[in-house]
């Protein structure tokens, strides 16, 4: 079973913003990386300008996975919330572990790390640790789980302002 998704702020963004588009996957209790790049792919190469990944938990490894292999301009930036471990079976589940290795290069974009200190997918040290290896800013928002419906964070405005910050150094 991969990791649930629910309402996180980004949906609420994806909501409330027009210019917002969402990427669904077709398979959240086996997904496959191949699959999602594809779907990913499809999603960038129908904007009209440049976009703003905006991942969350296995989202991010998708997103720094597409960052880390595909031509740079199509993106301008990367918000990378709450990313799962998926290299470690004691923080996810075997189910996503198609996604590991993570690259541990520098992103090709300005890009944000959000993680909480108590998230049960990562540690602290190892969400600091991805944010170094991918040259991002890094911001750990206290014990906010995993930034997620359980979280309770609603729009999100601390989120929006991390977003603000990634948005005025692109």
């Amino acid at each position: 079973m991969a990791i649930p998704a629910s309402i996180t702020g980004q949906s609420y963004w994806s909501m409330a913003f027009p210019n917002a588009s969402r990427v669904l996957q077709n398979d959240w209790d086996t997904p496959q990386l191949p699959d999602w790049l594809a779907r990913l792919d499809s999603a960038v190469a129908q904007g009209t300008r440049p976009a703003v990944l905006i991942a969350h938990s296995l989202g991010v490894a998708l997103a720094v996975h597409w960052l880390a292999t595909r031509p740079p301009g199509r993106v301008k930036g990367a918000l990378l919330v709450a990313p799962s471990d998926v290299e470690l079976a004691d923080h996810t589940p075997d189910e996503i572990r198609n996604f590991a290795p993570l690259p541990r290069t520098a992103l090709p974009v300005p890009s944000i790390v959000i993680a909480s200190s108590n998230d049960p997918y990562v540690t602290p040290a190892r969400a600091n640790a991805f944010a170094a290896s991918w040259e991002s800013g890094f911001c750990d928002v206290g014990e906010l789980g995993h930034l997620n419906g359980a979280s309770r964070l609603g729009l999100w405005p601390q989120g929006l302002v991390l977003l603000g910050r990634l948005l005025a150094r692109g």
